[in-house]
């Protein structure tokens, strides 16, 4: 006796380069405060990025990765997420960080330099940023884990990127997911590269959604330059994990239009008419020419929204610049709940010789 064991993933995009619709949008499009407040937010995140890459390249801020060509598939989880709920990021998360509360002057502290840039006033229970690959992925299912044991109805969402979907890390927190039915949404990222290595090489897999399959969970492609099709695809999942029906895995694809970070130099391994094609699939002009055909936005409120996100990002960089320091003893604070002799020594020591050493 053969049986034959069928699986799928499906695909989902509803905009076209040009913003134009390829069927009927999900009921999300009709809310449109919501649209705008997620064009206006990618904007803001875009905007935020140049600055804090130029902060970089004057020595005013630390190893940066810009969120370029991120900004659509970052809003919609930003928007999707309930307040309850908590956020797994990765290292290039900036249009979520902002939804969920996280300020520009919280963020520029942490690519600083400045722990205190992880201490977020607004999300305390989100994880700070994972700069490690595919580690978050197992902090995640910790996190899910908790929640299926305490009965409450709240979901995590984990971001990882193309390259970290090879890591035993995100393999075993997959599997470990679907064994134990947990509320957690994994979305990769696929930017097609990870760092240097573009992603035909990175597995052999059609898909990397096809990978939720071997743990027994849905996995879904969508296009994450199509606002329409992330918010619908991560409202989905979330209801399904908030419901109590188990984890999801999401491809978000998009592409990394500017280099890995401030330390790459992509112009040594990509071509230059492969970034134009990819410009040519920006989701942030997708929406904004969506935006327009519906009449929700024009040339005057663009300009005027530019100015307001110029305006507000460099509020941000005043305060961070004008931040004092931390002590040289706040790299000893928080790191155990009684400080060891060994340290507390220490400790006194660099205390006596900044003339100080609260935090």
């Amino acid at each position: 006796m053969r049986q034959r064991h069928e699986f799928h993933v499906d695909s989902v995009r509803y905009l076209d380069e040009h913003g134009h619709p390829l069927d009927d949008l999900p009921s999300q499009a009709s809310d449109t405060e919501r649209v705008l407040a997620a064009y206006r937010n990618m904007v803001l995140t875009r905007t935020f990025d140049a600055k804090a890459i130029a902060l970089q390249r004057t020595g005013k801020c630390g190893t940066y990765p810009s969120a370029l060509g991120h900004e659509v598939i970052g809003t919609a989880i930003g928007q999707a997420l309930a307040a309850s709920d908590v956020f797994v990021p990765y290292y290039r998360d900036q249009a979520t960080h902002l939804l969920r509360g996280v300020t520009l002057q919280e963020m520029l502290l942490y690519w600083g330099g400045d722990e205190r840039g992880s201490a977020w006033q607004a999300c305390p229970q989100d994880l700070p940023v994972a700069v490690p690959i595919a580690t978050q992925c197992c902090h995640a299912v910790g996190v899910a884990s908790a929640f299926r044991i305490r009965g409450e109805a709240r979901a995590v969402l984990c971001c990882v990127g193309d390259g970290g979907t090879s890591k035993g890390d995100f393999l075993e927190s997959l599997n470990l997911a679907g064994a134990w039915h947990l509320p957690v949404v994994f979305v990769a990222i696929n930017n097609q590269w990870a760092i240097s290595t573009p992603r035909r090489l990175q597995t052999g897999a059609e898909t990397i959604a096809q990978k939720a399959i071997g743990a027994g969970l849905p996995g879904h492609v969508v296009d994450g330059n199509d606002y329409f099709a992330s918010v619908d695809v991560l409202d989905a999942a979330l209801a399904r994990a908030h419901a109590g029906k188990g984890a999801t895995l999401i491809e978000a694809v998009t592409y990394r239009l500017g280099d890995h970070t401030t330390a790459d130099d992509a112009t040594r391994y990509r071509d230059a008419e492969e970034l134009r094609r990819a410009w040519d699939r920006d989701g942030v002009k997708r929406l904004r020419l969506w935006l327009h055909d519906q009449g929700l936005w024009n040339a005057d409120l663009e300009q005027q929204w530019q100015a307001e996100c110029k305006e507000r990002v460099e509020q941000a960089v005043n305060a961070y610049l004008a931040t004092e320091p931390e002590p040289a003893t706040a790299m000893l604070d928080s790191l155990f709940e009684t400080l060891p002799a060994a340290l507390a020594g220490q400790r006194e020591r660099l205390a006596s010789r900044s003339g100080g050493g609260e935090s």
